[in-house]
């Protein structure tokens, strides 16, 4: 087994190639932030395929590859895929100064490399729901200054104005506060689930004229607590229809129409093009 800082070095440049972003610092942060501070102490137990299994030993070479690990097994909770945050990161490209909201930091790994993205000048207000994974997260981000864990339902609490909001939970529609927290050109990560069997990746961007909304891969999470099922009376799409959708509305602002894809309460999913050029 190689030595942690070498695999850790290897490790960073695969995540670096997965997010496809030309950003350096991609590859920098997860070269710096060591998975293992965040995980507990090993051995580590593994989802791979249908199955889990515990590494040979705690040396964290083990971790430093494409591998779930185990957060609560009772809860289905793990550390996340790491080329899957990999990618979503160069999605939304964190800036230095930029506020970042983190919903569902777990015990805070993902949150410690938005972090390091984001300085100097920058924050991240991280919500976890789980009381225990808050407070490890809270443990394991002492150092990190411009971070904040808030132990607490993020679909319940508002949300500061964000630049960036990663949502690591699943949910039928993103919740109006959260779309109103975005600022100007800030940007949403979230797994979009309308339905048990649709589950996408998807991208907003809040624009001069509205919400910009593209989905842009396969996407499964644990769902979020408060925004996870349909209410009576919603149009819940197919995936082709899911993976059709260009833009997000708010029924207050527009009615739903005959482009939309799915229809959630408040919040409506459309198959129209929102250009930065204020041309609908």
């Amino acid at each position: 087994m190689a030595k942690p800082d070498e695999a850790r070095r290897f490790y960073a440049r695969l995540m670096a190639a997965q997010a496809r972003s030309a950003d350096p610092r991609i590859e920098e942060v997860f070269a710096s932030v060591p998975r293992e501070a965040f995980l507990g102490p090993g051995p580590w137990t593994i989802f791979a395929g249908e199955g889990r299994f515990e590494t040979p030993s705690a040396d964290p070479g083990y971790i430093y590859q494409n591998v779930l690990v185990v957060l609560d097994a009772d809860k289905g909770i793990n550390n996340g895929e790491p080329a899957l945050h990999a990618m979503w990161i160069g999605k939304v490209e964190p800036k230095p100064g930029e506020a970042v909201t983190h919903i569902g930091a777990g015990t805070g790994y993902y949150t410690a490399l938005l972090a390091r993205l984001v300085e100097p000048g920058g924050s991240v207000t991280a919500f976890e729901i789980e009381a225990n994974l808050a407070a490890r997260a809270k443990a394991n981000l002492s150092r990190y200054a411009n971070v904040e864990i808030i132990q607490g339902d993020a679909v319940a609490k508002p949300l500061p104005p964000s630049d960036i909001i990663y949502v690591n939970a699943g949910v039928v529609a993103p919740p109006t506060a959260w779309l109103k927290a975005l600022k100007p050109y800030g940007r949403m990560i979230f797994p979009w689930r309308p339905s048990e069997t649709v589950g996408l990746a998807v991208l907003i961007t809040r624009l001069e004229n509205g919400l910009a909304c593209r989905p842009f891969m396969g996407s499964w999470f644990i769902p979020c607590v408060g925004a996870s099922t349909a209410e009576p009376g919603a149009k819940i799409p197919t995936r082709e229809r899911a993976a059709r959708t260009r833009s997000i509305w708010l029924r207050k602002d527009k009615a739903p129409d005959r482009t939309a894809t799915a229809v959630f309460g408040d919040v409506w999913f459309s198959s129209r093009t929102i250009r930065a050029d204020n041309t609908r």
